[in-house]
């Protein structure tokens, strides 16, 4: 039995044009993500499911932190795919950090398809409250006097 697909050709050159080449798995498009203060911190929690934690890499280089991370697809070979929207291939994400982030203290976790990174902020970009010297004293008022001259 043989089908007729009016997309098939359509489908080839948008992969072709695309950068895929046929056959091949699709190539990620993007790495979700959330950031967010908390405390005396950042957190960066970016979707990574499905992906094999030794292919995570988290590095800083010149002020750019960069995620990569790799998810596998399974062997094709026999395989007719009814649908297939699951990407795979290299994720990657590069932030540019500010001055305010502790570099050498960044930390990372992997847990259920979730790459959690935390960015401690510098202890001097942390707010803090100044204090006021004198405050408690009562206002002097300063008046004129006029002397005459004799």
């Amino acid at each position: 039995m043989l089908r007729f697909d009016p997309f098939h050709d359509i489908d080839t050159v948008a992969r072709q044009l695309l950068g895929e080449a046929a056959g091949t798995a699709r190539a990620p498009r993007f790495m979700p993500m959330d950031l967010f203060k908390a405390g005396d911190h950042y957190v960066l929690n970016a979707d990574l499911p499905g992906v094999d934690p030794g292919t995570i890499d988290v590095s800083v280089d010149n002020g750019t932190l960069t995620l990569r991370a790799q998810r596998t697809v399974p062997s094709e070979e026999g395989v007719q795919w009814v649908a297939s929207e699951r990407f795979a291939g290299t994720f990657m994400r590069q932030l540019s950090l500010g001055d305010n982030v502790e570099p050498d203290k960044i930390s990372a976790t992997y847990n259920n398809g979730v790459l959690s990174v935390t960015l401690p902020i510098v202890e001097r970009a942390k707010p803090r409250r100044i204090t006021i010297s004198g405050a408690s004293q009562e206002p002097k008022t300063i008046e004129a006097s006029r002397q005459s001259s004799k």
